[in-house]
């Protein structure tokens, strides 16, 4: 069976995600380029994280180290949250780290196309050598490469089915909408809930509200960012996006959240997981990884792509928005160009990949799948997805509009016109 996955982007605020107990937010600050005469041998490579146990960059780094003796990689994890915002300070002063985790697209001021536009990466004219050109797609401004994609995952349900089970709930990557709606009644009578959400975060808010429409919108119009983008058509008329968004509606009104959703942070998540009190949450698929080694065998997760209502195909929205990309400022541009390229050698792509619990760029058989896909590995193999919608949004406030707006809708402040039109009019 072979996978012909198409990598796609997403904004980076769409990947903040809640952890069980024992993982950790953490922070610490990027670092600038070595000086010297001769290119330096010694190169500072920053990267985001949201929790303490993620070493999957730390172990690219080692391992790079480890095959060229004499380099040294400093790494310098800092946190999600504050990740966009301090790098983009860092480059714009011109003390950027050498090496650096980043978005593809445009969507974000940390992003390929924000920063080359600007002039700070370094480009890569021998990168993308051996990558598919649908896994490269993002990481190239106006035709040059600037960067490559780390892994790809899904954007979806992060589900602990043996939990849900138990109460008699069932969902697959075959079910409707209203096969959730109709068993959430059942996980409140067994004092749980199917779904956490963190309705007061604008990004978890988002991805939930991201995720049905990849099978409402851009399912049956792969074209629609395209076709807004030319005037063709806009959220508020679209019927797909309506639909998304009472999707959403019709999931709070039966309690498929947990109580106090609409207020709540990713704390609610936290414990409402750690107590076994959640089912499931909207994350990137990476996070069963983590929360299984978290939870030393203890529970076992599966992804899921969101269920789309009934008479609508679902569609899995899948992403490789997540990249390496070098600063045009360093004194060791041949290394940096040449770690880059090491990130993306087959043997490496996939021992990233198995650490950070995310598909291998390039994979191509199902043995390159680890256990929590097994579930949607048809639909991988009959591309049965969607890139995350994000793609060609001109800018993060459309994305912010929209997950500010789902909170309304949670709230009862507003209306899902209201929330349309303010997405079209962050649009510009």
């Amino acid at each position: 069976m072979t996978f012909p996955i198409a990598r796609h982007r997403r904004p980076a605020a769409a990947v903040a995600l809640p952890v069980v107990a024992g993982l950790l937010l953490a922070a610490c600050g990027g670092g600038g380029s070595e000086s010297g005469g001769a290119e330096s041998q010694t190169i500072n490579f920053s990267y985001a994280s949201a929790n303490t146990t993620e070493m999957a960059y730390e172990t690219l780094a080692k391992d790079y180290m480890a095959a060229h003796p004499g380099v040294t990689i400093k790494t310098n994890r800092v946190a999600l949250n504050a990740y966009n915002s301090t790098l983009t300070t860092q480059m714009q002063a011109g003390n950027g780290p050498d090496v650096m985790y980043i978005t593809a697209g445009t969507g974000q001021a940390a992003s390929i196309g924000q920063l080359a536009k600007a002039g700070h990466l370094l480009e890569l004219p021998d990168a993308a050598t051996g990558i598919p050109e649908a896994e490269m797609e993002g990481y190239s401004y106006n035709g040059k490469v600037y960067g490559v994609p780390s892994a790809t995952a899904i954007s979806g349900i992060v589900y602990n089915d043996v939990l849900a089970k138990q109460s008699g709930v069932t969902i697959t990557a075959t079910s409707t909408l209203q096969d959730v709606i109709g068993q959430c009644g059942k996980a409140k009578a067994a004092g749980k809930s199917i779904f956490g959400l963190a309705g007061s975060i604008p990004e978890n808010t988002g991805i939930l509200a991201m995720e049905i429409a990849s099978s409402t919108v851009y399912g049956p119009t792969p074209t629609w960012n395209a076709d807004r983008a030319a005037g063709k058509v806009k959220f508020a008329g679209t019927q797909g996006w309506k639909d998304a968004l009472q999707a959403v509606a019709d999931l709070n009104a039966a309690g498929c959240f947990q109580d106090g959703a609409a207020g709540a942070g990713f704390d609610a998540l936290t414990n409402g997981a750690s107590q076994g009190k959640l089912f499931g949450f909207f994350a990137p698929s990476g996070a069963t990884k983590d929360i299984m080694d978290a939870a030393h065998g203890a529970v076992k997760l599966v992804a899921l792509p969101f269920p789309a209502p009934t008479g609508t195909k679902t569609y899995m929205a899948v992403t490789s928005d997540l990249g390496l990309a070098g600063n045009k400022k360093t004194k060791s541009p041949s290394l940096v160009q040449d770690f880059i390229k090491f990130s993306v050698t087959p043997a490496e792509a996939k021992k990233f990949a198995e650490a950070q619990g995310s598909i291998p760029i390039g994979a191509t058989e199902a043995s390159d799948l680890l256990p929590q896909y097994a579930g949607v590995a048809d639909l991988l193999s009959s591309e049965q997805y969607r890139p995350y919608g994000t793609d060609g949004w001109p800018n993060g406030q459309v994305y912010a509009a929209l997950g500010q707006g789902v909170t309304g809708l949670l709230t009862g402040q507003k209306s899902i016109d209201d929330v349309l039109k303010a997405m079209d009019s962050a649009w510009g």
